[in-house]
């Protein structure tokens, strides 16, 4: 039985309602805007990776990220109750390691007193709300610039795996919120987790880089750490083959079935069709690393007068939230946050 009165749908799919069609209404003035307005970006969403290196009151700068400095763990304190104050939920922490430390098993990485454990102590009896995140990987320790253990040509994965969970596991005992195992090897996430729970470790979080590109964009990063001219061949027979999607959707599935508490896809900007697919298949706490590249594209286009900085580091940021990301890590975090609670 036909409604004596059609839906307005229903009308215009008909063609008996001649109503000109004016999608510019809704973007006519600001508050209009912010009403319709369908992916909100805001502090919650931001991790600010720090780059932490030794000495006492020293900023270094990193001369291929623009604006961005390697702190001593005095400063990364400073730049900790700065993250908090702003709102940023956590920070996640990159060493520069001394090369004389490193070696081609990256041991350094199980030494309680190496620069992340001793930065994790220092921020968290200063800044003890803020949430710290660990990377696990041994490129910051290895004398080859790899995130594994190397032997002859070959990364050994199982070998590997044993020195991640040891890493792992002096990072939880420094205090470590959340480990974010960044490596790539097969069957670390479950290993780091049953290491975890047997040593009543069961609240810390496990972040994966469930899929971890071999990138192009990662340059100034190895910069930043100090692998980039330590670096031997390339890393293309653990991280992802950047032509692959539905490889990235096995490595996250399995990850999650190994017991990560989130997933993270890197880099960003290039691979949102896969944060979208992960978020849309999986629907876990889903992040993305705006990587060093991306972060170096925008200030030196900024910097030479291309491109405005400002809107350009937040459209970026609103196109992770838009694909479904629920967090982004960037460089961009304080000065984004500050931009947003001036807004507020």
């Amino acid at each position: 039985m036909n409604s004596p009165n059609p839906p307005f749908k229903a009308l215009i799919a008909a063609g008996k309602l001649d109503l000109p069609v004016r999608m510019r209404r809704n973007r006519r003035a600001d508050w209009s805007r912010r009403l319709v307005r369908e992916t909100a970006l805001t502090v919650n969403d931001l991790i600010w990776p720090v780059f932490i290196i030794d000495g006492v009151n020293r900023r270094e700068p990193v001369a291929s990220m623009p604006g961005v400095d390697r702190l001593t763990i005095d400063e990364a304190v400073r730049a900790a109750a700065r993250a908090q104050a702003l709102g940023i939920p956590a920070l996640a922490l990159f060493p520069n390691t001394d090369p004389a430390l490193r070696d081609p098993q990256g041991t350094q990485a199980l030494n309680p007193e190496n620069l992340v454990c001793r930065a994790l102590r220092a921020i968290k009896k200063e800044a003890p709300e803020i949430g710290i995140i660990c990377d696990v990987a041994l490129d910051p320790y290895t004398s080859h610039g790899h995130d594994g253990v190397l032997r002859g040509e070959e990364i050994v994965n199982d070998e590997s795996v044993a020195m991640l969970v040891g890493q792992s596991l002096n990072q939880a005992r420094a205090g470590c919120d959340v480990i974010a195992p960044s490596d790539m090897m097969d069957g670390r996430i479950g290993e780091i987790r049953k290491a975890l729970d047997a040593e009543d470790f069961e609240h810390v979080q496990i972040m994966s880089y469930a899929a971890k590109y071999a990138s192009a964009f990662y340059g100034p990063f190895r910069d930043a750490v100090g692998s980039g001219g330590l670096l031997k061949g390339d890393k293309r027979t653990y991280q992802m083959d950047p032509h692959n999607s539905d490889e990235a959707m096995r490595e996250v599935a399995i990850d999650i079935d190994e017991g990560a508490d989130m997933v993270m896809v890197k880099p960003g900007m290039p691979y949102l069709d896969i944060v979208s697919r992960v978020k849309r298949e999986f629907g876990v706490p889903t992040y993305a690393y705006q990587v060093s590249g991306e972060y170096s594209m925008i200030m030196a286009a900024a910097r030479n007068g291309w491109i405005d900085a400002d809107n350009a580091m937040i459209e970026s940021l609103v196109a992770f939230k838009r694909a479904g990301a629920d967090g982004v890590l960037t460089y961009f975090a304080p000065a984004v946050a500050e931009k947003l609670l001036k807004t507020l």
